[in-house]
Order: C-alpha cells, then sequence, then structure tokens
C-alpha cells in the first residue's frame, strides 16, 4: 500500500482495495453494530454463516501476520489447521493487529489492508453467493461473492475446523 493510501480512514482504505482489485462493492454503515458475527448477521439479514469474521494471527513459524476469512458459524481450530495444513498460528496482540493492518479488532475487513498479508478462507463461505464482510469499523459492512473474493486475494482455500 502506498504512504498516500496510509492516510486514508479505515473505512476508505476498503473502498480503495477494492477498486484496487476490481471489485464492485457498496460499504453499508448500520445503525448498529456490526462487531460481531451475530451482530454483523442481524444487521445485514443474513444467516451468521454468510458472516466473514476476518481474523488476523501470527504466523508461529514467520512472526509474520496471517489473516484467516473465517465463516460466521465457525471458530478457526488452530490445532486442525496446524495438523492438516502445518500452519501453526497464535493470537495476534490487538496493538500489533492495528498497526500493522491499519484496523482495529472488529472492523478488521479482508481487504485495505496496510501490508500484504497471506490469507486463507473457510471453505464453507465459497457454498453462499454472497457472504457479508467487514468495511474497516465496527458498523460497516460490504456484500460480495466469495469465490471473487477468494480469487482476487489469492486466499488458499482451507477448512478452518476438524471433521
Amino acid at each position: 500500500m502506498s504512504e498516500d493510501s496510509r492516510k486514508l480512514s479505515s473505512l476508505e482504505r476498503v473502498e480503495q482495495g477494492a477498486r484496487d482489485l476490481g471489485l464492485d462493492i457498496a460499504i453499508k454503515r448500520m445503525e448498529q453494530s456490526t462487531r460481531t458475527a451475530e451482530e454483523a448477521a442481524n444487521a445485514a439479514g443474513c444467516a451468521v454463516g454468510q458472516i466473514v469474521k476476518s481474523l488476523v494471527f501470527v504466523n508461529a513459524d514467520t512472526n509474520g501476520l496471517t489473516l484467516l476469512l473465517v465463516s460466521g458459524a465457525h471458530n478457526a481450530d488452530t490445532a486442525n489447521i496446524a495438523a492438516t495444513y502445518g500452519l501453526r498460528l497464535k493470537r495476534a496482540d490487538i496493538d500489533r493487529v492495528r498497526d500493522e493492518t491499519g484496523f482495529a479488532i472488529g472492523g478488521v475487513g479482508p481487504i485495505g489492508h496496510r501490508v500484504n498479508l497471506p490469507v486463507f478462507v473457510d471453505e464453507s463461505l465459497l457454498g453462499y453467493d454472497q457472504v457479508w464482510c467487514a468495511a474497516g469499523r465496527p458498523d460497516s459492512i460490504f456484500a460480495c461473492d466469495p469465490k471473487v473474493l477468494a480469487e482476487k486475494i489469492g486466499a488458499k482455500v482451507i477448512r478452518v475446523k476438524a471433521g
């Protein structure tokens, strides 16, 4: 991301990220919070499984940040991810997430980060025609086709929970 784009608000970075990727999105500012998957689903009028949780972890092998896009209906099973994919993840410090991505927890989007991150997407999200993602603020979301999003951001598809 350019130095100029670092001066943009988190919402503007999501918009710019979408333009840069050729994603056609419309960000919606909601009256209520969209910080949790349940709140976002209520605001969007969709199933919790259609909510994309953008979870930032630290890769235990590289110490770099890694982004997991997880269905709101799932929790990331980091033990299963490590056993299945060799990707050892640990919790990221909230200050580090904010400093490196430019987003506060609850508003982390799948696009518009200040730094490039490896991205992994929950395979269950690809079963929907439309999903809803955080747009940089805890009251803002956007809808998109999950397959198009995964392709545009170069996400690797994984199973985030055992079974």
